[in-house]
């Protein structure tokens, strides 16, 4: 598929498979059922329950979270990676020591709830000083880690001293990975560009 149309960003790859196009040629690229596909992964996993609301005259399926944990767990990740001077992330059932790129994926994580405008719910616990020492750190991650390759400066504030030598250890352990690590990059980059899109 790749192969056979022309060259096209990242961004525009999203666009496509995402749906959020209106061009008619490219409705192949299209992938089918993205949102209920995502929350029937989150089901099979646990996370999410499934229930069916009446709205109106409707019946819908409604997917809130099964087990407060899981949510807990991730605020707690996000408040960790972000206000911290030095970044600890310890196992979990959400976050086994096993998984490889712990830290990438939450640094994703946090760059994405930023992006949706969602990570403030995470956020709402700490004072406001601290909530905005926070957004500023989530500025600086999207900024350093939406290129490849990663380049990640010391932060003048110190919070996440120990990111960008962690970082660094996860990407060389993961050589063969790199393409996949280039493609996070692309991602992140979408993202620091979503506010001019809407």
């Amino acid at each position: 598929m790749m192969k056979q149309s022309e060259k096209m960003s990242v961004a525009t790859w999203i666009d496509l498979m995402s749906g959020e196009t209106w061009n008619l040629m490219k409705i192949g690229y299209q992938l089918k059922q993205v949102r209920e596909r995502l929350a029937k992964g989150l089901v099979d996993k646990g996370i999410l329950r499934t229930e069916k609301r009446n709205f109106l005259l409707f019946d819908m399926a409604t997917h809130p979270v099964a087990d407060g944990g899981a949510k807990e767990e991730i605020r707690r990740r996000v408040r960790n990676i972000l206000t911290q001077r030095t970044v600890v992330l310890n196992g979990s059932q959400f976050l086994p020591e096993s998984l490889e790129f712990r830290y990438m994926r939450s640094i994703a994580m946090v760059c994405a709830a930023y992006a949706a405008n969602v990570l403030e719910n995470a956020l709402a616990s700490l004072g406001h000083e601290a909530r905005e020492r926070a957004f500023a750190q989530t500025d600086d991650l999207l900024a350093d880690y939406s290129q490849w390759p990663f380049g990640k400066k010391a932060t003048q504030n110190g919070i996440g001293a120990n990111l960008p030598q962690l970082i660094n250890e996860e990407v060389n352990s993961g050589k063969d990975k790199e393409l996949q690590l280039e493609v996070v990059a692309a991602c992140l980059s979408v993202f620091t560009r979503l506010d001019s899109l809407l």
